[in-house]
């Protein structure tokens, strides 16, 4: 997503610009009924049923996902991994709206984002999805409070008391107080991606998409933006969905999802890095056990005694 765009330009077409709906012209959204989902949805930041997704036609068609169902579970942090092509991202752009199923059922929260036109769909990603890039994607003619601050803007208002509390206490968690009036440039890549999860969890969002998160860090970044999005999670009850290669940053994740083919190929609760290492290698499966050996057939008491009698004067027992 995003090549050969901007963070500026990324960053708008994703949040948008509230000039449209102010004037009118929105489109009813679909509720959780609407949807005929059944009772075990609920809980759910963000699902989707059936979901397939098929590039091209005819002889040429790839299909990306095929038949995909899966939640992603309320104030949990979920890792998504798989092979390149395994289609995990495209999975993580269909879920936030971002593209376009071949087929599908979806929704984030209670809001069906199936059919939705692009005016509402761009209203639902600026005001309940965060997203958190590899490559930061921050507005470079911003400072880092105003990028912070870009979702409310582009909506055509203010932070409330409320979410301005919200801001400020997440300045402080992420350190990020004395840059505020720092422009991109003159930040590190650190700094960079604290900005970016700040903007992410600024607007209190139903759910938050990590796209490869610390691919453009150095480890000790990457541990300490882990160690953030792990905190958001399990003290502020944060839903994140992250997508990664790196077996140490899933370690983070209260569950590991792996796809393969476009399929979901295993679901496994919290594992070590060196668990999900291992895991990658058998394409998420677990290792079949090792067959222990045969048990060795019992010797009859009658022919141990005669071979013990046979044997020569002080050979070994």
């Amino acid at each position: 997503m995003g090549r050969g765009r901007g963070g500026e330009g990324i960053i708008l077409a994703m949040y948008g610009d509230g000039s449209r709906e102010r004037r009118g012209g929105r489109g009813r959204i679909l509720s959780v009924e609407d949807m005929e989902i059944t009772t075990t949805d609920l809980g759910l930041a963000a699902r989707v049923q059936h979901l397939t997704k098929t590039y091209g036609s005819g002889e040429g068609a790839v299909r990306a996902l095929d038949d995909v169902s899966v939640g992603i579970r309320r104030g949990q942090f979920t890792a998504i991994m798989g092979a390149s092509g395994s289609g995990k991202s495209t999975l993580m752009h269909i879920m936030a709206g971002l593209d376009t199923p071949t087929g599908v059922r979806a929704g984030i929260g209670a809001t069906e984002i199936t059919g939705l036109g692009d005016l509402d769909l761009t209203i639902l990603r600026r005001r309940r999805v965060g997203f958190i890039f590899q490559a930061f994607n921050l507005v470079p003619t911003l400072d880092a409070l105003g990028n912070i601050l870009l979702p409310f803007e582009l909506d055509g208002r203010r932070p409330s008391a409320i979410e301005r509390a919200r801001i400020d206490s997440l300045v402080e968690i992420l350190g990020i107080g004395p840059r505020l009036r720092h422009r991109p440039h003159q930040l590190s890549g650190g700094q960079q991606q604290r900005v970016a999860i700040a903007r992410a969890l600024a607007t209190a969002p139903d759910l938050v998409f990590a796209d490869e998160p610390t691919g453009n860090l150095d480890s000790a970044s990457g541990r300490e933006v882990l160690q953030l999005l792990s905190t958001a999670s399990r003290e502020q009850g944060q839903s994140i969905a992250m997508v990664t290669h790196d077996a140490v940053a899933a370690s983070y994740a209260d569950r590991v999802l792996f796809l393969g083919d476009g399929r979901i190929v295993a679901d496994h609760p919290r594992r070590t890095a060196d668990e999900i290492a291992t895991l990658m290698l058998s394409g998420g499966a677990p290792a079949p056990a090792t067959a222990p050996a045969p048990a060795a057939a019992p010797v009859p008491a009658a022919a141990a005694v005669s071979a013990t009698a046979a044997q020569p004067s002080g050979a070994l027992a």
